[in-house]
């Protein structure tokens, strides 16, 4: 399928799109409401944004589609991000001068039978997209609020799955994180067996819980106890399926001493993990690690940018501001998933299929 803009705005922004292999196929761009509810499958791209902006939504079987895009405009300059799902970053603040055109590539996933990109960004200038089913392996995330995809009421929260695809040209990712679950309460509301039906050979599965298995409710595990045995059977699951299990200890907070060193608030679930790892011979990537090194070279506040700290009336629906140390502004999501996409290919079995990162694009979203 190859899409060119039509009836474009001043400002370059397309209004729709014009199907090339299908006379008069028009597809024009939609205004969607604001979601609050956790299913993020409810909430469409063009939300995730200071500055909202309408969807294009496209009915498709589900399963990854390439998508290959031109952006830049003969007479602008361009600042183009897209996003995708609900809000997954394909990219972000891509430059064009006027004049130019530059061609970006990335991996969707599909799982609702429509596949959903919104053009966001300071000047968002795009000129034609192409889009083509692909069979490759698919990332396929368990893990909580500090991952999962947020809904579009509450952006710029952002968990790291929605940032994950930025890093990626090889493989899609598909968030199925929730807000609030444990180990445990991931499993008894079923969720893992609907990964499960999902999961293929050759797929990728990354666990991250810890936040929430702490708590001294009915979701609360004991670090070396009913963790080990929630955990365990995620792994499982993916050897079962063909898939590969990644075990994850869980990102930190932003809990400094008075010495500026990153207090350590989950403990024994941390040594849990890498010890399970160890016992099942399975990956682990040590997120606890990574982002206490970031967090530290940051220090107190060079970290509020990175999360929920936002300013009175800087964001309508936060007309108070907030002080949130656990959740990830936009900014935060990105630095996290870039570590999250460094322990991928740090993982000797894991980088020739993974690995194929566009090193240019990277750099671009620093």
């Amino acid at each position: 399928m190859e899409l060119v803009v039509q009836n474009r705005e001043e400002s370059g922004y397309p209004l729709s799109f014009t199907r090339v292999d299908a006379q008069e196929d028009t597809i024009p761009l939609i205004w969607t409401p604001l979601m609050n509810q956790e299913d993020g499958f409810r909430s469409y791209p063009g939300d995730y944004g200071k500055q909202r902006r309408p969807s294009l939504v496209i009915p498709v079987k589900n399963g990854n589609y390439h998508v290959k895009v031109a952006l830049g405009d003969k007479e602008r300059e361009g600042r183009t991000s897209i996003k995708a799902r609900a809000g997954s970053i394909m990219l972000q603040q891509i430059r064009t001068k006027a004049g130019e055109i530059t061609e970006r590539e990335f991996i969707v996933r599909v799982e609702q039978q429509e596949l959903r990109l919104a053009f966001l960004g300071d000047v968002p200038q795009v000129q034609s997209l192409q889009i083509k089913p692909i069979h490759c392996p698919t990332i396929f995330l368990a893990g909580d609020s500090t991952v999962c995809d947020q809904c579009s009421g509450h952006y710029p929260y952002t968990g790291w799955g929605q940032a994950l695809p930025l890093f990626l040209t090889a493989g899609a990712v598909s968030n199925h994180a929730k807000s609030g679950r444990s180990s445990k309460s991931f499993i008894q509301e079923r969720r893992l067996e609907r990964l499960e039906s999902l999961l293929g050979k050759g797929d990728l599965l990354l666990i991250q819980f810890g936040h929430n298995d702490q708590k001294n409710d009915e979701r609360g595990t004991a670090p070396f106890a009913d963790y080990l045995t929630y955990l365990a059977e995620y792994v499982a699951t993916a050897n079962n399926k063909g898939a590969t299990p990644v075990l994850m200890t869980p990102v930190h907070r932003r809990a400094f001493t008075e010495s500026r060193w990153l207090e350590d608030t989950h403990g024994d679930y941390v040594r849990a993990v890498v010890g399970l790892s160890q016992k099942l011979g399975v990956a682990c990537i040590d997120l606890a690690e990574k982002s206490k090194q970031l967090f530290e070279a940051l220090g107190p506040e060079g970290t509020k940018p990175l999360f929920m700290w936002t300013d009175p009336n800087e964001y309508p629906q936060y007309p108070e501001g907030t002080e949130d140390n656990t959740h990830f502004h936009v900014k935060g999501a990105i630095e996290i998933a870039r570590l999250v996409y460094e322990g991928i290919t740090e993982q000797e079995g894991l980088r020739q299929t993974f690995g194929q990162a566009n090193k240019t694009l990277k750099e671009e979203q620093r």
